[in-house]
């Protein structure tokens, strides 16, 4: 079948080729999996959830399934005792100094060493990674690391290999980074998708990104079960990290070992193409998969209506959506947030109130992103009371706005020169526990500067360096003024 016949004949050619959707559209969008499932993510402090009842049997925890009562109260002692324990040890790492003997003191800490142990001692350390410390951080996470491999009963896992390679990434130690790799592929360890992630997020923008590829492509050890092969997997991190032209380059080399494509190929080359501009050859892959047998999946339909959004295309956008639930998919909040964000870059608010109300037929109720992405489009429009109408829809629906959503009704209220709510916006979202990023900072101080207003942007200067964030970013607020 021929799918581009959905939408009428060749409507994409007008597009625009950058895709930027406020959903990490590529982070799972197709068909990738989360932490140490390929996306170069690094999962989250502990929590008490069921993800560690493997951990909590394993330390005797759980075996009396029959007192809920006393299985609650073993899982907080068992997470207490953890937050205690990376406490006490970052506590020895952080006096270390010359003629101070940080693996002394560790060892005199006589602590079990554990896996869960480890990652929460080397993610702490990765939190606190910045311009000014991160030679220290390197010494210290290092220096832990090796501390923990050497302890009885404990041997490092892939999940820590990942995270000290994150914190030497981050920390800018890029041979420690490879050492450390080979020392991994050395003792046998599988490297995964996650591991490439990390190596190609930190040597692309420094030009040595087909030098990884090929050393991947190269290397036996690279492994990852969900996938059909390994290509899937490297082309899957190059999509996430933007690397567009390395996917082309991948995948005629990825043709000329003999791999077939499957549909999680066939979107992720879409995908690129599209964004690339290539248009006759995105059309040329949608023709060639309905004709290799393989049929839309809720990624590629995705990848459609975000198509569809950004030609202006709200009539086929509503063909399409109507088609998909013929063939048995029910679209998703992803499907309408992505043809929302496309229609809103296209300037049809309209089309997107349309849409956003839809929704509510399909039975998907907007989340966050869907939210934060129809109050930009409106602030993008000049619309700033319906931006901020729906901020308040938001709030009442229960959805707690991010920082996203905060930086855009913050540049709104800028913009409109409405200065003292942007700032009372800033200082509610403090309140409600929402940390402004420097995009937040920046948006702020610049419009104040422009206007004028510059003891007013000094002070929120003020209020960022007393919070100790970006201060190695002051340099860049410092340019504004001089603009």
């Amino acid at each position: 079948m021929n799918y581009i016949s959905l939408f009428g004949p060749r409507v994409y050619h007008r597009f625009s080729c950058r895709v930027v959707v406020a959903r990490k559209l590529s982070d799972g969008c197709f068909g990738g999996n989360r932490g140490e499932n390929g996306d170069g993510s690094i999962e989250e402090p502990i929590s008490e959830s069921s993800d560690f009842d493997p951990i909590l049997k394993e330390y005797g925890l759980l075996e009396n399934e029959s007192h809920p009562q006393e299985q609650f109260s073993a899982r907080r002692s068992f997470f207490e005792n953890v937050r205690s324990c990376t406490i006490r040890i970052l506590e020895i790492l952080q006096q270390d100094e010359p003629g101070f003997d940080a693996k002394a003191a560790l060892d005199e800490l006589d602590i079990k060493v554990s896996g869960i142990i480890v990652r929460e001692v080397l993610f702490e350390i990765l939190k606190i990674v910045s311009y000014g410390n991160k030679m220290q951080c390197a010494k210290l996470g290092f220096k832990f690391f090796v501390w923990s491999g050497q302890q009885e009963n404990y041997k490092h896992t892939a999940d820590a290999y990942h995270l000290m390679m994150k914190i030497f990434a981050n920390c800018e130690e890029f041979k420690a980074m490879w050492r450390l790799l080979d020392e991994m592929i050395e003792k046998g360890y599988p490297t995964t998708a996650r591991t490439f992630n990390i190596l190609i997020c930190t040597c692309g923008q420094a030009g040595l990104a087909r030098k990884v590829v090929e050393r991947f492509i190269k290397s036996k050890t690279f492994n990852f079960r969900p996938f059909k092969h390994s290509y899937n997997a490297i082309l899957l991190s190059l999509l996430v990290v933007k690397q567009y032209k390395l996917i082309e380059w991948l995948y005629q080399q990825m043709l000329a070992e003999g791999y077939l494509q499957d549909i999680l190929t066939y979107n992720i080359m879409m995908c690129a193409k599209y964004r690339l501009g290539k248009l006759d050859q995105f059309h040329r892959l949608l023709d060639e998969m309905g004709r290799s047998g393989f049929s839309p999946d809720f990624h590629t339909y995705n990848l459609l209506l975000h198509v569809l959004g950004k030609g202006d295309k709200p009539l086929a956008a509503l063909n399409l959506l109507n088609h998909m639930k013929e063939e048995g998919f029910e679209p998703r909040v992803l499907h309408f947030t992505t043809l929302i964000d496309g229609l809103s870059r296209a300037g049809n608010m309209e089309a997107c109130k349309y849409f956003f109300d839809e929704m509510i037929k399909y039975d998907c109720l907007p989340d966050v992103v869907c939210y934060t992405v129809m109050i930009t489009g409106y602030i993008v429009a000049g619309e700033l009371e319906k931006a901020l109408e729906l901020f308040d829809v938001m709030v009442t629906d229960g959805q707690l706005p991010n920082v996203f959503t905060y930086n855009s009704v913050i540049r709104g209220l800028c913009m409109a020169g409405k200065f003292e709510e942007a700032c009372s916006m800033l200082k509610e979202m403090e309140s409600r526990g929402v940390n402004p990023n420097f995009t937040v900072y920046s948006t702020l101080v610049s419009y104040l500067r422009n206007a004028g207003k510059l003891s007013e942007a000094h002070e929120v200067i003020r209020q960022m360096v007393e919070k100790g964030q970006y201060a190695h970013l002051l340099s860049n607020l410092k340019r504004h003024r001089r603009c």
